[in-house]
């Protein structure tokens, strides 16, 4: 589509809008002026006669008057306010074509304004978003150095703790290795002692029983049960009954199991309380013939 930038065409027509005025003022001002008036001649040649005779005296008619033509009076002279006019009208004119330039002029440096703002305002836009684009890349460039700096420190601290862990887990093992030979050397040490303390003990009790200690022992703990026996109406005359009688240190009983007994429950429920009444048993005349499970034999016959 045709754009008319240089307005060739309202130009044009203004130009030749003016030229239309001027001529019909020069026209209008022709017209206007008067035209002179010339009255009409009459032109004739007088010829005289000179007759032989004399003739009688002819009286003429006074000539009528020729009629006074009046003579138009002279249109007034206006051709200087038309001049005048058309001069005011040409200053108007070229006032107007003046203001028409002068406002195209505005006009066109007010569209070139908006177009140099309009290019100001792209560019500053343009270079805004570049700058936000260059802003929010650095920003991402740092957000990725911090991530991989944050996994390298996350990947040498996992590292660090992975070989601390192995190098305790070493220490550990090592530990436990010379815990378990240290503890091996304490219990075969121990068992060694434990086998001197036991053959010693052993060799004691049996001394004492062979001073009949051990026998004192035993009767010292079936009397005190005895005592405390209260033997059922259904005991057998010939009742034996072999009871081993598990104790701690300072004579608590623990417990009691038959190993051998001819009798009923009843019987049987009488010798446990009364070993049980009889706690803590009497202590050995010699600590080393203590016994934990120590077996009794007890009868109806006391």
């Amino acid at each position: 589509m045709f754009r008319d930038s240089y307005n060739i065409i309202p130009t044009s027509l203004a130009v030749l809008l003016h030229v239309l005025i001027l001529g019909s003022m020069i026209v209008a001002y022709d017209l206007a002026r008067p035209t002179p008036f010339t009255p009409l001649a009459v032109q004739a040649t007088l010829v005289t006669e000179i007759p032989e005779v004399t003739p009688p005296r002819v009286v003429e008619p006074e000539p009528e008057p020729e009629p006074v033509v009046e003579e138009p009076k002279p249109e007034p002279d206006n051709s200087e306010e038309l001049r005048r006019q058309a001069e005011e009208e040409k200053r108007r004119l070229d006032a107007l074509l003046e203001k028409e330039r002068l406002e195209k002029i505005r006009q066109q440096e007010e569209a070139e304004r908006k177009q140099k703002e309009k290019a100001e305002a792209e560019r500053k836009q343009k270079e805004k978003a570049e700058a936000e684009r260059k802003q929010k890349e650095k920003a991402e460039a740092e957000r990725k150095q911090k991530e991989k700096e944050e996994a390298e420190r996350k990947k040498r601290e996992e590292e660090e703790k992975e070989r601390k862990r192995i190098e305790a887990e070493k220490q550990r093992e090592e530990d436990i290795r010379r815990q378990r030979e240290e503890n091996e050397r304490l219990r075969r040490e121990m068992e060694a002692e434990q086998r001197r303390d036991e053959i010693d003990a052993e060799s004691e009790r049996l001394a004492a029983i062979d001073s009949g200690q051990l026998a004192v022992y035993q009767a010292m703990i079936q009397q005190r049960i005895y005592r405390n026996w209260k033997v059922p109406a259904s005991a057998q005359d010939d009742l034996f009954c072999s009871v081993r009688v598990r104790q701690a240190r300072g004579g608590h009983v623990l417990g009691v199991s038959f190993v051998r007994c001819n009798g009923d429950e009843a019987v049987k429920r009488s010798i446990e309380a009364a070993i049980f009444g009889s706690s803590p048993l009497p202590d050995p005349p010699e600590p080393n013939l203590f016994d934990p499970n120590i077996l009794l034999n007890l009868t109806k016959q006391q």
